[in-house]
């Protein structure tokens, strides 16, 4: 099996607008969150990610059917979904890997209209828009694999010590500086607690201990949330 891919290189953010104001409380714990998608409808996700990525190369003319350039999350004419959870308004991150290497990675933090739009938004984003790496390409589209991470809600960490590995991804920011790691990350890199934490404010550009005073200190903001992650991978 390849090796994960470097944590600080991933994932990259498109939206974390409104963290502050749609946060919960600080005393708020994110287990509250159980989405708890049907097997269809983790389903019917993937084949949406898959195919907003295969119908934008088609558009671009890189497959019979167009001719414009391969860039931007456009999701016009995306399939919706019959009603239900697929509707609820929820951050999302998708992940593309190639041969067990990182290939893209974007996600939204918070909701910004139904899942299933922002699903491919994020599946186009992460395609053609990563700035870590070339737009996909036809040759590689199909053979590339696929996972996402549904959030729950996005809550202020009341104590560092509460963040649990496996379960809990996180959010640090000062000023303009941020970073996030989803939950599986840190179980990919086989990292503890203290690890988890430190390699975080490493993706924020942040000295590694800076969550040790975060959740005293009036510059730094350390958020926690929980996600339903399937796919590929």
């Amino acid at each position: 099996m390849s090796a994960p891919h470097d944590p600080t290189d991933a994932p990259h953010v498109t939206d974390t607008a409104g963290t502050a104001g749609t946060a919960g409380t600080a005393d708020a714990d994110p287990g509250a969150f159980r989405l708890e998608l049907s097997a269809d409808e983790r389903a019917w996700l993937l084949d949406l990610a898959r195919w907003a990525v295969l119908h934008r190369l088609a558009e671009a003319g890189t497959m019979p059917g167009g001719d414009e350039e391969a860039t931007g999350p456009d999701v016009s004419g995306v399939p919706a979904p019959p009603p239900g959870v697929l509707h609820r308004s929820l951050g999302a991150f998708v992940t593309f890997k190639k041969d067990g290497h990182l290939r893209g990675c974007i996600g939204s933090m918070v909701g910004d209209g139904p899942l299933y739009l922002t699903v491919a938004r994020m599946a186009r984003a992460a395609a053609f828009e990563d700035p870590r790496f070339p737009p996909v390409t036809v040759a590689e589209a199909s053979a590339l694999e696929l996972d996402i991470s549904v959030l729950g809600p996005l809550t202020r960490c009341p104590d560092p010590s509460l963040v649990r590995v496996g379960r809990h991804g996180l959010l640090v920011r000062q000023g303009y500086r941020s970073g996030v790691l989803l939950p599986q990350v840190p179980v990919e890199w086989g990292w503890d607690r203290e690890t988890f934490l430190a390699q975080t404010c490493r993706k924020a550009g942040l000295p590694p201990d800076t969550w040790r005073d975060a959740w005293q200190d009036g510059r730094t903001e350390l958020y926690w949330f929980e996600a339903e992650v399937f796919g590929d991978l």
